[in-house]
């Protein structure tokens, strides 16, 4: 336990991988447990987990990464933006055998992909607000639904009034949808990063933002044999991903199990913090480590 404020700049490091030179937010002693933030634009592992590091930090060795293309990382080109080989090298590097993995949205779709195909070194998977793979049916294709349209359009508009739209269409708190100070931030996080944006905006059309096309629904067979302890976290009033993925993941996966937020959206580490962070820690309690 620890009375240090940890703040962003007091917790910020850089790894130089094989590949590129990440980022990071690191504390905390204990059982490396690795958060994996979403595909916003002026998204980070600082931005979308603030509200949980310092509580994880308490009881695990914490690191909130920034991907290739996001944050304060190198950024990634179209044709090479491959989420797990990024997480794969970043283990290697800092001799980390086995983590607990929390991945939103994007981030969960990378802790899955990673999970399918490295699962002896993952100890708990967490995806929370996740695209599953196959096809909706309950809900639009994911990249027609409202929070991805306002995501992609804040991408092509990254100011302050586009971050507004989009902050109000990812959440379900009136008082959170209606911060400011939020979308201000994410919008000049997005502006100051400009090769970030056009190599997204660039890589999106071919589906190659997180990997190459078809990675993730090719892992579907390996998810059927999965035995790492997976935790799907989901909003039930999910804009962006509709909970019917976290449905689509349950079914798949067989030692998982399902926790929904009502009244929540697509963030729901931000908009119930304390529950959050309460359940995924006795989660991994509860599930000891392989």
């Amino acid at each position: 336990m620890t009375n240090t404020v940890l703040t962003e700049t007091a917790t910020s490091r850089f790894v130089q991988t094989k590949k590129w030179r990440l980022h990071l937010n690191e504390a905390g002693e204990g059982h490396p447990l690795v958060l994996l933030h979403g595909g916003g634009p002026g998204a980070s592992g600082w931005s979308n987990y603030s509200r949980n590091f310092a509580f994880f930090a308490e009881r695990y060795r914490v690191l909130a990464v920034d991907m290739p293309g996001w944050g304060k990382s190198d950024t990634a080109v179209p044709g090479d933006r491959d989420h797990t080989e990024a997480l794969g090298l970043l283990l290697d590097e800092l001799e980390i055998d086995q983590a607990a993995l929390v991945g939103n949205s994007l981030g969960g779709q990378t802790a899955i992909r990673y999970a399918a195909r490295n699962s002896d070194r993952v100890s708990h998977l967490i995806p929370m607000g996740a695209p599953a793979p196959g096809v909706n049916v309950l809900s639009p294709a994911s990249h027609q639904t409202e929070g991805i349209r306002a995501l992609v359009h804040a991408y092509q508009d990254p100011t302050p009034a586009s971050f507004q739209a989009l902050v109000a269409a990812l959440t379900s708190d009136p008082e959170l949808a209606a911060d400011e100070d939020l979308a201000r931030q994410r919008s000049e996080a997005a502006l100051s990063r400009p090769d970030h944006v056009a190599n997204f905006l660039s890589a999106a059309p071919t589906g190659e933002v997180n990997g190459p096309p078809g990675a993730y629904p090719a892992v579907v067979p390996a998810l059927a044999t999965l035995t790492v302890p997976t935790l799907v976290v989901h909003g039930r009033d999910d804009k962006a991903v509709h909970f019917e993925n976290a449905l689509r993941l349950l079914a798949m996966i067989p030692d998982s199990r399902l926790y929904l937020f009502n009244r929540c959206g697509h963030w729901t580490q931000m908009e119930y913090a304390e529950e959050f962070n309460r359940v995924v820690h006795e989660f991994i309690s509860a599930t000891g480590q392989h």
